[in-house]
């Protein structure tokens, strides 16, 4: 029944509202349900890891152009898996190098508009040459650096023909400490091509622990470039956050980039601060804040990485290297990505191997003589084992004579920093490794050297900088040192007998050669970094390639160390055998032993029996903090008089400081308020290419 007469508008009133009440829940219903996957905006394209459906060709003759092997044709292809070697065995005839093809068909996904792809190829050995569909796209002569190469002319929709040539031949130059492997010895991946993109990205710690002291505030530093891949101008927006790994605590921030012309790169450096207690990343307690990292146009992410990155403060204060505001002194074992039946290919498993052994040993750091395989960085920053990398410039001096060699040396160099510098572990950047032990009276080395040094702190401020020496007595002090925080001693007292007016014969002679260097370069901290002694036969310990002599060169070596308060820890050469080069002779000198092609200085065999050293040097490690206080006073070489005369200057400065102060005390207050002017733009370098100002410093 329908009311009427006064009750007819109130009625009707309650009918609206409830009308109104329902389509409000309809509403608010509709904000909370999410709608269909085609409402929120897709994520940017992934990545596609090329491992499966590679094929190989080998070319001993190099006759592949002849044979049609750039557009895929010929008989003769075998199926492999990426990463690959020419052939794992270290035999003397396969040591000079060939040449050897891949192949494999791509049929990349649809992409959105303006959108592309491209190959990274994470190491291949040596030189490399890439065709698609035929046709000559890149070439990359560096066998230790990633590189990038867009595929122009790509089919959308269809099977397209990737073809790469390899060629691992070698002359006596440049001179390398392993094997001469040939192949695509890490993985290839497929990747998208946005508009813009970032490339080389970084979240570079930057924590405050005083001098030393314990740690406070912190904040990552962002350090990418970004590259316009579109034909019209951008100015792209980068979106930095991380992730803290217990508190759950979010740094995040989005910084306007510059504007960019078609085919234009800048760097981007900008800061990320961390809130609350820093979750610092150190041995025992490696933790990992999860970073994304996406460049934004109109609002909208183009593409999107995904990266782990670690808070430490790593930095040398009077001639100590210190982690997260405490002396530390490192034991360690240094490691060649060379596993018996795959070379330098390391599967999944080997990497968990190496990892595996090196806390076996208890070992707190490792080391190679070049920049390791990202996945393997990846599992040292779980495992909490730290790293000293080293760019490939080894016993190079020859060719640094050559100004287009240094170029090359130093592209080496950043790429082995680029690659090193988003992991926790990496505590150190080397810039060379066994060069002249005479660098001021060798200008070329010493112009690489400095420009090394130079490049690596503006690639990664947040480490010290490090060169290994070939550390011979006899050499006067080199002023060139004075550019590296950290020298790395390589050592072989006792095992190799060094040369005339440069004895390294006696063993009983490195520690007084370590109290010299540390004379010398007070304010540079030293570890040694490399030592060891070939062992592959049993017998008495005074007989060198026996492993009672590996045991007891280690431990002497071990007890020289520790008893130098100074010295900053030592890394063993090396945790496993590797194949070095034919007819191998690692210095013993035995004629009644065949030489073979295996380095067997390694605590584990080549394959992977563990030798009697292997015990000996955990038993070592294990028993040796890694943090520790001072042990004694530290040598001064200054001697007693001038520790006197230091003191009373000491006294005097502090006495004119405090006056200094009481003076200033009104200007100081008077200038509070006054903001200081922004610091002036800075121009930075990535390889050999300038690049412009740097954006939100």
């Amino acid at each position: 029944m329908t009311p009427r007469g006064p009750l007819a508008v109130p009625c009707a009133m309650m009918s609206f509202l409830r009308q109104a009440l329902l389509v409000c829940c309809l509403l608010a219903w509709a904000a909370v349900v999410p709608g269909p996957a085609s409402a929120r905006p897709a994520p940017p394209p992934a990545a596609i890891t090329l491992s499966a459906g590679w094929q190989f060709h080998p070319d001993p003759a190099d006759r592949g152009g002849a044979l049609g092997l750039p557009a895929g044709g010929g008989d003769g292809w075998s199926a492999v898996t990426v990463p690959h070697v020419f052939d794992p065995r270290p035999l003397p005839q396969l040591f000079s190098g060939t040449v050897g093809w891949y192949r494999t068909s791509v049929r990349p996904p649809p992409t959105p508009s303006g959108y592309g792809w491209a190959l990274r190829f994470e190491q291949v050995r040596r030189s490399a040459q890439v065709w698609l569909n035929g046709r000559l796209l890149a070439a990359h002569n560096d066998p230790y650096t990633p590189f990038d190469v867009p595929l122009a002319g790509l089919r959308a929709g269809a099977a397209n023909e990737v073809v790469v040539r390899v060629d691992n031949r070698k002359g006596a130059e440049p001179r390398e400490g392993w094997w001469n492997w040939g192949g695509i010895t890490r993985p290839v991946q497929l990747l998208p091509q946005p508009p813009v993109t970032v490339t080389d990205p970084a979240l570079l710690s930057r924590v405050d622990c005083g001098a030393p002291g314990p740690c406070r505030s912190a904040a990552f530093v962002f350090d990418a470039w970004v590259q316009n891949h579109s034909p019209t101008v951008q100015q792209p927006e980068v979106r930095v956050s991380a992730h803290a790994p217990e508190s759950g605590d979010v740094a995040a921030v989005t910084r306007r980039g510059p504007r960019l012309a078609p085919g234009a790169q800048e760097r981007v450096r900008f800061a990320v601060p961390v809130p609350g207690a820093p979750q610092l990343w150190e041995p025992g307690h490696p933790r990992l804040y999860r970073a994304q990292v996406s460049p934004l146009l109109g609002g909208a992410e183009v593409q999107r990485q995904t990266l782990s990155a670690g808070l430490h403060a790593v930095a040398v204060h009077d001639g100590r290297l210190y982690l997260n505001g405490r002396a530390i002194d490192v034991r360690g074992a240094s490691i060649e990505e060379d596993v018996l039946g795959h070379g330098p290919a390391l599967t999944d498993s080997d990497m968990d191997t190496i990892v595996a052994d090196l806390r076996a040993v208890h070992a707190n750091i490792t080391r190679a003589q070049y920049p390791l395989d990202p996945r393997l960085l990846d599992r040292l920053d779980r495992a909490g084992i730290m790293v000293w990398s080293q760019a490939p410039i080894y016993h190079r001096d020859e060719l640094l004579v050559y100004e287009a060699q240094r170029t090359a040396a130093l592209a080496t160099l950043g790429q082995t920093i680029l690659q090193a510098r988003p992991h926790a572990s990496v505590i150190a950047d080397s810039v060379a490794n066994e060069l002249s032990p005479d660098p001021d009276h060798v200008p070329s080395t010493r112009a690489y050297m400095e420009a090394g040094a130079r490049e690596a702190r503006d690639l990664d401020p947040s480490v010290p900088v490090a060169l290994d020496l070939l550390s011979y007595p006899g050499y006067p002090p080199e002023h060139t040192y004075a550019s590296f925080d950290l020298l790395g001693i390589n050592n072989y007292f006792g095992w190799y007998p060094g040369h005339r007016d440069h004895s390294t014969a006696r063993l009983e002679d490195l520690a007084p050669y370590l109290r010299l260097m540390h004379r010398r370069y007070p304010q540079q901290a030293m570890v040694m970094t490399e030592f060891g002694a070939e062992a592959n036969v049993d017998g008495p310990a005074s007989q060198k390639q026996t492993y009672a002599f590996q045991q007891q060169y280690l431990r002497r070596t071990l007890q020289a160390v520790a008893s130098l308060p100074f010295m900053n820890g030592a890394i063993y050469w090396t945790l496993r055998e590797f194949a070095v080069k034919p007819n191998w002779d690692g210095g013993a000198h035995r004629r009644d032993i065949p030489l073979d092609s295996i380095h067997h200085k390694g605590l584990i065999a080549y394959d992977g029996t563990r030798k009697p050293a292997f015990a000996t040097a955990a038993a070592l490690f294990a028993a040796t903090p890694l943090f520790r206080p001072l042990s004694g006073p530290r040598a001064s070489p200054l001697g007693p008089i001038g520790d006197v005369l230091l003191l009373a200057l000491t006294l005097a400065t502090v006495l004119a400081l405090a006056a200094l102060s009481v003076w200033s005390f009104v200007g100081i207050r008077a200038a509070a308020g006054r903001r200081p002017p922004p610091p002036p733009p800075i121009r930075v370098r990535r390889g050999d290419r300038a690049a412009p100002d740097t954006v939100g410093v």
